[in-house]
């Protein structure tokens, strides 16, 4: 099974030691990303609804960048800062994301890495990799340190 590492400008970068996301085979790894603007690299809004925005459009780039959409996505995993926003951040969800929605768990974190954060969420994709033929807008690289 082939792999590479994922990585595009249009999602935030990487803020500690771990790549945007991963191919494997079929499936696409997102890492866990918070709100934070790719262009200004700080904190995207204040309240849960906006920074729930950002850390979808984060995901999507990042998707893209592997030749995925939001459609593809089967698996994600939020952790809110509090779970009384789980109502507001549902809401915007489900405007995101189409039915048949992806499998999901949502949990309460302490997000304190980051003051004023609401969210971080990861998520996984599967694409046969022949349907991402010419899909792919942003770079995939071979995993550069031959890791297996």
């Amino acid at each position: 099974m082939a792999k590479c590492v994922v990585h595009t400008d249009q999602a935030a970068p990487p803020q500690a030691a771990y790549s945007q996301g991963w191919r494997a085979g079929d499936f696409i790894f997102v890492s866990g990303t918070g709100p934070i603007d790719p262009g200004t690299g700080k904190l995207a809004g204040s309240s849960i609804e906006e920074q729930t925005e950002q850390v979808i459009t984060n995901m999507q780039s990042v998707l893209t960048a592997a030749g995925a959409n939001l459609a593809d996505v089967v698996k994600v995993a939020v952790h809110l800062s509090n779970s009384s926003l789980f109502a507001r951040f549902n809401a915007v969800y489900s405007r995101r994301f189409s039915s048949p929605y992806p499998a999901r768990t949502t949990v309460g974190s302490d997000l304190g890495q980051l003051p004023g954060m609401l969210i971080e969420a990861d998520c996984v994709a599967y694409v046969p990799l022949r349907k991402t033929k010419g899909r792919s807008k942003a770079t995939a690289r071979k995993n550069p340190r031959g890791a297996r």
